[in-house]
């Protein structure tokens, strides 16, 4: 506690105005952030949507709205749980490679060895697609790789292909181009944070390794990647969590639709497909929970078993 001494036995204490500096940043947090979160948790548990121009609600309806999310629809599926596993599948194929390759780089950056020089550029240029809007960059894909597109052009004129090929319509290629655009956005993030993480390990661990006789890959695995550890588990579940919340990209790409067949729609797109025309905050909120509650779940679950000793 910082105090000062003033003349007499009297003193003043100058804690008290460190609440007062943190104070604002609590008071907009329960402002626009718990707040809402209250309001959705509660909504979740209300019949309140939109029928036309007819408002409907807010009637308790208790788990209602949890249950039919649970319930199969005509097609015959549970949408939470196949969108869930598009979610899922989709961040796993711009992740995977989004590591490995941001773990190379990394390496190769901060090596002494190699003492690559312009790091500062190298970075510059490995960061800046994460600048550039999901969405403006999603419109790119989406013009380059349509059926009147300069990707199916360039294909018909090399002789590859004898008609425009419907990229946006098969589910092998949209996801590729969702994962290849996630990937591309922020593989340069995920470097700098490891480079950052590796540049912070003393560097007399990488020479007493190297005199005793260890190759690259045993210094990696027992010395980089242990002492690496905390920071990988953090930049893996910002990841994760941003995976879940996976939603401009496809919506863009897709239309909004998740085409073919549903298999590119993400939770978050089943989430605003609520607050579309109907306005249906109940069903909307009780998504948002179990979004929450499944990001919880699945965080943990990375935590305990990555940072297992």
């Amino acid at each position: 506690m910082s105090v000062k001494k003033v003349s007499g036995n009297k003193s003043v204490s100058y804690a008290r105005y460190g609440y007062l500096f943190i104070l604002p940043f609590f008071v907009v947090y329960a402002i626009f952030t718990l707040y809402p979160q209250m309001l959705t948790i509660y909504n979740s548990f209300f019949e309140y949507y939109r029928d036309g121009l007819t408002i409907v609600g807010p009637n308790f309806v208790g788990m209602k709205n949890y249950v039919a999310l649970f319930t199969k629809n005509s097609s015959g599926y549970i949408p939470l749980f196949k969108f869930l596993g598009n979610t899922v599948w989709l961040w796993l194929l711009g992740a995977v490679p989004q590591f490995v390759i941001a773990m190379m780089l990394a390496i190769f950056f901060t090596s002494t060895r190699l003492n690559i020089r312009g790091q500062q550029f190298f970075k510059t240029v490995i960061y800046m697609p994460n600048l550039i809007m999901a969405s403006a960059f999603s419109m790119l894909f989406f013009a380059l790789f349509s059926q009147v597109g300069p990707i199916n052009q360039l294909l018909v004129e090399m002789g590859v292909i004898d008609k425009a090929f419907n990229f946006l319509g098969v589910r092998v290629t949209v996801q590729s181009l969702i994962a290849l655009m996630n990937f591309l956005m922020w593989f340069g993030n995920t470097t700098i944070l490891l480079m950052a993480g590796i540049q912070g390990i003393d560097e007399s661990l990488f020479e007493s390794a190297r005199l005793d006789g260890s190759n690259a890959t045993q210094v990696f695995f027992n010395i980089t990647m242990p002492l690496l550890m905390p920071i990988f588990i953090y930049v893996l579940i910002t990841s994760m969590i941003g995976g879940i919340q996976m939603f401009d990209v496809p919506q863009v790409l897709t239309n909004g639709i998740g085409t073919p067949n549903n298999t590119s729609m993400t939770l978050i797109m089943y989430l605003n497909n609520f607050l579309g025309t109907s306005k249906n905050y109940g069903m909307a909120g009780a998504v948002s929970v179990l979004l929450f509650i499944i990001t919880a779940i699945l965080s943990t679950f990375v935590f305990k078993t990555i940072n297992k000793k």
